[in-house]
């Protein structure tokens, strides 16, 4: 019964996505045509911790050089691109300009509750000469609709411990630990790309959270230069992730997964895979401390389950 509900969901998801006229209550234009020129001039105008419920800001199309946050007292707010491919949020920061460090690179910076991206593109094209994080995300219940995220180390950051973000039909793409942190992440329907031998996750759950990051119905690819990418790493010792109905490719390391040069890990990581294909989905060869899922387990596990009380594929506020 469980997998059938989230199987309706999904379902209606997708029917809302493809019927619904997007409704909006300002617009961000970089010709001056609409209420405002720049994405965090409009998010700054929203009224903090806004009573009257979700405000809608639609992006027109274009490419806005903005480092951009969204502070704790801005919540609700939906940030609604034009277009995917072609309204793009980019910045160029990387770790060793001033010595910075990994964590103020962001091009995108969410800290408040209940903030949903759809249609964007969102990149940090900094040169490849440290981390350089495009998404950074410390608030809870945060949705994330058919986006693109580019990059290339520490791609998206995920990084408070018991905050919860959702992801569906998104493209992100990376070379080193692309998609690391202690959050609970669901990717629904997901491109993962890998673009260097490297590494996919690093996964810094703590160990009083039962979950981390879960990949479902996912299609991993590398670039043409990759000959082995690890499905992850745990950047901390009780590092969670799953890959679950995912296409694996020839490229994928036949051991899967690395210990960070720590043998300790190995007792406490949280790995596992389930009903995976293609051919990197062998298992014969993974490290034996990782755990393959039964039936009954993945089938048990979706969104509501996960994230419990927050439903991110209802569309309530």
């Amino acid at each position: 019964m469980q997998k059938q509900i989230y199987f309706f969901f999904l379902l209606l998801l997708g029917s809302l996505t493809a019927v619904a006229q997007p409704t909006y209550d300002c617009v961000v234009s970089l010709d001056g045509t609409g209420d405002y020129t720049s994405i965090q001039a409009a998010i700054t105008a929203v009224r903090d911790f806004r009573p009257e419920g979700r405000y809608v800001i639609l992006i027109k199309k274009g490419q806005y050089k903005e480092k951009i946050e969204i502070p704790t007292h801005k919540t609700q707010i939906t940030l609604l691109g034009e277009h995917v491919d072609s309204t793009i949020i980019t910045w160029d920061d990387h770790a060793n300009i001033n010595k910075m460090g990994t964590f103020k690179t962001y091009t995108l910076l969410i800290r408040g509750n209940d903030i949903v991206l759809q249609n964007l593109t969102v990149e940090n094209n900094a040169a490849q000469l440290g981390q350089a994080v495009a998404l950074h995300v410390e608030g809870d219940r945060v949705s994330f609709v058919n986006c693109r995220f580019l990059g290339n180390q520490d791609t998206i950051y995920l990084g408070r411990e018991g905050s919860r973000a959702w992801f569906n039909n998104c493209y992100i793409e990376g070379t080193t630990d692309f998609i690391f942190g202690p959050s609970t992440a669901w990717f629904e329907a997901c491109h993962i790309h890998g673009k260097r031998n490297s590494y996919i996750t690093a996964a810094s759950t703590p160990s009083n959270i039962e979950y981390g990051f879960i990949f479902n119905n996912c299609t991993i690819t590398t670039g043409p230069d990759v000959t082995s990418l690890y499905l992850g790493r745990p950047w901390r010792a009780f590092a969670m992730t799953l890959f679950m109905n995912c296409t694996l490719p020839a490229t994928i390391h036949p051991a899967g997964w690395d210990n960070w040069r720590n043998p300790d890990n190995e007792r406490t990581a949280r790995y596992g895979e389930y009903n995976n294909s293609g051919p990197g989905a062998e298992a014969s060869k993974r490290v034996n401390w990782t755990t393959l899922w039964s039936r009954r387990e993945a089938t048990a596990l979706h969104p509501v389950r996960v994230f419990d009380p927050w439903n991110p594929m209802c569309n309530c506020d």
